[in-house]
């Protein structure tokens, strides 16, 4: 037991930043300041420093997805997952909200009919939503792929993307669809990701609101 750290309840997670903030240090990195907080929430969440070199932001990308929170912007995600992990205090602080359509009876009754996944679907019924949208994908890359798509044949054009699907089949590409587009984003590069990353982005752009 000489090795375990007796820390209070109430303290955990301020001791893991500081455990990434030394670790970030002995590694010599240094973050983009505005990025800090988001890269280090998803290192929080995941463990993983790799996070440091795959995390993705367009240009603004972090003063965008703010700019859309502060309008009341609904978070629409690919998993119920994802949705269970997002701060629904942060979210009423902010007069935003979040949704998942994945679970959707009539979803799923027609993605069975036309045989299309149910992530694909649930992209198109988020694009008649009124107001700002931030898409927090981390489990389908057809998600990514139907937005990519919508976009290409100008019916729709996502206000923000965070893309951070894991896995093998089409991850990559999906992914790398909206890296050159002119849609702002935070995409994670590479295989990995997952519906906890997603909510951790999120997390963090909502605390950034207001805990500064």
């Amino acid at each position: 037991m000489k090795d375990i750290e007796y820390v209070l309840p109430g303290d955990i997670e301020k001791r893991s930043f500081e455990i990434i903030e030394e670790e970030l240090k002995a590694r010599g990195i240094s973050l983009d300041p505005v990025e800090d907080p988001i890269t280090r929430r998803v290192i929080h969440t995941t463990a993983d420093f790799e996070y440091v070199n795959s995390l993705t932001f367009s240009e603004g990308a972090v003063e965008k997805a703010r700019e859309l929170l502060s309008r009341g912007a609904t978070i629409v995600t690919d998993t119920n997952m994802a949705l269970s992990g997002i701060n629904k205090t942060s979210l009423n602080k902010l007069g935003c909200r979040a949704a998942c359509y994945m679970a959707d009876p009539e979803i799923a009754a027609k993605a069975k009919e036309l045989g299309v996944t149910r992530a694909s679907l649930s992209m198109q019924r988020a694009a008649s939503l009124e107001g700002p949208v931030i898409f927090a994908v981390g489990n389908a890359p057809t998600a990514l792929i139907q937005l990519y798509e919508m976009m290409e044949k100008g019916e729709f054009t996502p206000d923000f993307i965070i893309g951070v699907p894991v896995g093998f089949v089409n991850v990559e590409a999906a992914k790398e669809l909206f890296i050159d587009s002119r849609v702002p984003y935070i995409i994670n590069r590479g295989r990995k990701g997952g519906s906890n990353v997603a909510a951790a982005i999120c997390n963090a752009l909502m605390y950034g609101l207001y805990r500064e």
